[in-house]
Parts: structure tokens; sequence; C-alpha cells
């Protein structure tokens, strides 16, 4: 995986039909700020929010990623065939309603070696059936879970206990194929419990990040899904104890730490520069 797709603890999207979002996105601590160009652009301004957003990625800000359109329709080949040609790929490249491997090799493919980190979006029954292929994908850096589009076609609400099972089979898919897995954005955008009660669920069921659909939504993702202080030293603090053992299982902490544990101290370890990186930003 990616450095820029490890680093995925909050990625907010921005419409890219509304350009003078950009900057007021980026003014916020998520790690990712994603251009739309699906979802949240009418068809009547695609051609213009295209533009756009390859002149923001021009601009050269590392943290801008960018959603196209899917590449079974003619907008998101369209998309796609504009970003090579400008030759401003970003870190990450979102690609959504992606229901099989061979999607991802005609978007590498296009790259001609080059390509970014690509995101596919799990958004369908039929996707997450052909989930385990798509992560294991040469060029996938992380997944995300589409839950909108996915709640819609089982014709149950965008809400966390029906869409548990798919969530548990999405992030089956993403462990088996060690890519980093991005949760769906929560909705009620003046619910602020709501949000840390459901990025929480998402941590402890194996989501390494969540999307945001509002700048407001970011410091309280940030909060849950990145390491604290106390986390980072209680792993620093396993590793030594480890290292002492010389690998062999040991007491810490009234448990039996072994090689299974310190793979989730570690993955803190790998997450303290990002802790950093919040801390710098809230002073």
């Amino acid at each position: 995986m990616t450095n820029a797709a490890n680093d995925i603890a909050s990625l907010l999207f921005v419409p890219g039909s509304k350009p003078e979002r950009t900057s007021k996105a980026l003014a916020a601590a998520a790690r990712v700020v994603c251009i739309d160009l699906e979802d949240s652009v009418p068809a009547s301004d695609k051609v213009t929010a295209r533009a756009a957003a390859l002149a923001a990625l021009a601009a050269g800000d590392r943290r801008l990623a960018l959603r196209i359109n899917g590449i079974k329709t003619r907008a998101g080949l369209e998309d796609l065939l504009a970003l090579v040609n400008a030759n401003v790929a970003p870190p990450l490249l979102l690609v959504p309603m992606v229901e099989s491997a061979a999607e991802i090799a005609v978007v590498t493919a296009a790259f001609d070696g080059n390509a970014p980190a690509i995101v596919p979006l799990i958004e369908t029954v039929k996707g997450l059936r052909a989930a385990h292929e798509i992560a294991a994908a040469p060029g996938v850096g992380a997944m995300m879970f589409g839950g909108g589009d996915f709640a819609a076609e089982l014709g149950v609400a965008l809400a966390w206990e029906p869409l548990l099972a798919a969530r548990g089979a999405f992030i089956l898919a993403c462990a088996g194929a060690g890519v980093g897995a991005i949760d769906v954005p929560f909705i009620g955008l003046d619910d602020q419990q709501g949000l840390i009660a459901e990025t929480r669920a998402a941590k402890q069921l194996g989501f390494t990040g969540k999307a945001a659909i509002h700048p407001a939504q970011v410091d309280a993702i940030n909060a849950v899904m990145l390491p604290t202080a106390e986390e980072i030293a209680e792993a620093q603090q396993a590793a030594q104890v480890f290292a002492a053992a010389n690998g062999a299982a040991v007491r810490f902490k009234g448990r039996m730490l072994e090689a299974p544990i310190m793979r989730r101290y570690r993955r803190i370890l790998d997450q303290s520069s990002l802790t950093n990186m919040r801390s710098e930003h809230d002073a």
C-alpha cells in the first residue's frame, strides 16, 4: 500500500462543481480532500467541474484526491482520459461503482504504468461479491464502502445496523488483501454524537478511515480514527517488552503479549506520525 493510501484516517469530499470550496476544505484537518466529479455534480456541470478539478490538481497540493465517475459511463471515461492527458494525476484516485477487478486494470492501463493509488468504491451487491479480487488487484491502495448506493439497492436505511453484514464482508476483503478500509460518510450533519458513535463502531469493526461530507465532521473523525497519545505510549511499551523477550510470548499489563497482538500495536506506531500532524493542526 502506498503512503498516501496508508494515511487515510479522514477523507473530506468537496463537489467538483463548487471549486471555491476546495481551499476551504484544505483548511480542515482531513488527511485527504477529495474533489468529487460523480454524485455531487449534476450532468449539466460535468465538463466545467472536470476542468476545475484538473486546475486544482495542477496546483500541486498532495492532499488532493479525485473521484471520477464510474468507468462504465461515458462521463467516467472522459474523466479518465482528461486526467491522463493533463498529466496531473493525484496521489489517490477514487473509482466509484466498481464491480470487477477488470475495471481496475482498465484504469491502471490508461496511465501506462504511472497510475496513482486507486481506491475502488464497493457500492453494490455484485461489487461486494467480487470485493476480494478487487482489493487484491494491482494498483489498489485502499477501498471505500459506498453505503448510500448499497442501502438503496437493498431497500434499507443508510444506517449502521442494516448494513452491518455488508460492512463485515467488506472488511474481510480489505484485510485479506492488506489494504485500508474507508467507511461511508455519516449523513447526519447536525448529529455529532451519532457521528462519533458510528466512527467508533467502524474502527472497532476494522475500518482504518472514514469519509466526511462537511468540514465540521473532520475533527471528530480524526479524534476516533487516529491513535491517542496514550495508545501510542502503550504501543511503544509493548514493543520494548516484546523485543526484550526476543519475540516470545510475554506478560504485559495483565495480558498475554504475542506476535498477533503486536501487529495491532505496530499499526498504532505506524499511525503515530498522523497523530503528530493532528496535534500540530490543533495547536
